[in-house]
């Protein structure tokens, strides 16, 4: 297996979706509490990113074994059919990267606390059930909603306690800030999975997978992504508003015109080789955006 077969097996173009989230959750607890377990960091940064790679090979994995025969999705369009690559292999290196995650994970908790247990255990039930399963969560109405709190939210509120479980309770009000500071990460996450469904929409049909676009239909789908976007800047400006992150977020707006320019060119026609890929730059350039401004705001005390 080649190194450029192995990154799109485990979709590491996509890795912006967990990575950066990560950066918010370690830029926050600088920012309010100036303590960083470099250890834990390291730690859950590794768990992360193997668990993530885990789930990318199991979401081909099945999609490669549920594909009807209706249509050359199985051997032409799916990495492991295209590549004929070997299933064994495939199995063994998923399930490597989930029980050496699993294993981390399980660490940080002993060394940490009891709510970063149950945080992984939700999350690894998100991960696996997302693909695996009679009906994974991918092929249901609830994907978008899965994959945004997961990776958006969760994500960031592990790392956020990682590094202040002696310091403070895990209660609503962490919860909330967190969950309001990481807004913008999740709508966009969850726009990334919605433009993907709408453009595979025949071909979800063919295969059996009745997503959220299928009930809503491509128009409102569209008409959603659109509401997203802008309440991810929403949920920014808010953010600052309640002082959870520096004043120096509000300049996510200046990045307002080119994302929704590409969220117009991506409403007027939904193909996944052709304007899908404006849904991923949506997502890169506003958490990469929002990580350099949240950390100018701790660099310059804003």
């Amino acid at each position: 297996m080649t190194f450029k077969i192995f990154a799109e097996l485990v979709e590491l173009k996509a890795k912006t979706a967990s990575i950066f989230p990560f950066l918010m959750g370690f830029l926050y607890s600088w920012y309010h509490y100036q303590q960083i377990y470099w250890g834990n960091m390291l730690l859950f940064f590794i768990s992360m990113v193997l668990f993530n790679m885990a789930v990318d090979i199991m979401d081909n994995y099945m999609d490669y074994h549920n594909a009807t025969d209706v249509h050359d999705y199985k051997h032409e369009t799916n990495i492991i059919g295209r590549e004929n690559l070997s299933l064994s292999l495939i199995r063994n290196m998923m399930w490597s990267f989930i029980i050496t995650s699993a294993l981390m994970g399980v660490y940080l908790a002993s060394q940490t606390s009891w709510v970063i247990l149950f945080l992984g255990m939700f999350s690894y039930a998100m991960g696996i059930f997302y693909s695996a399963g009679p009906k994974p969560l991918s092929s249901l109405p609830v994907g978008e909603i899965t994959s945004g709190l997961t990776m958006g939210i969760v994500i960031p509120l592990i790392c956020v306690y990682l590094n202040i479980y002696d310091l403070v309770p895990f209660d609503a009000s962490l919860i909330w800030q967190v969950g309001l500071m990481s807004l913008p990460a999740a709508f966009s996450i969850a726009n990334l999975m919605l433009a993907n469904n709408t453009c595979d929409l025949e071909e979800d049909v063919l295969n059996n997978r009745h997503t959220l676009v299928y009930y809503i239909g491509k128009k409102r789908a569209v008409r959603l992504f659109q509401i997203l976007v802008v309440a991810s800047f929403v949920a920014a400006t808010l953010s600052v508003i309640f002082k959870i992150v520096p004043l120096t977020l509000l300049l996510l707006w200046g990045l307002f015109p080119k994302i929704w320019k590409n969220t117009q060119l991506y409403s007027k026609e939904q193909i996944k080789t052709k304007t899908f890929p404006l849904a991923i730059k949506n997502l890169a350039l506003i958490v990469m955006v929002q990580v350099i401004l949240f950390a100018l705001g701790v660099v310059f005390h804003l």
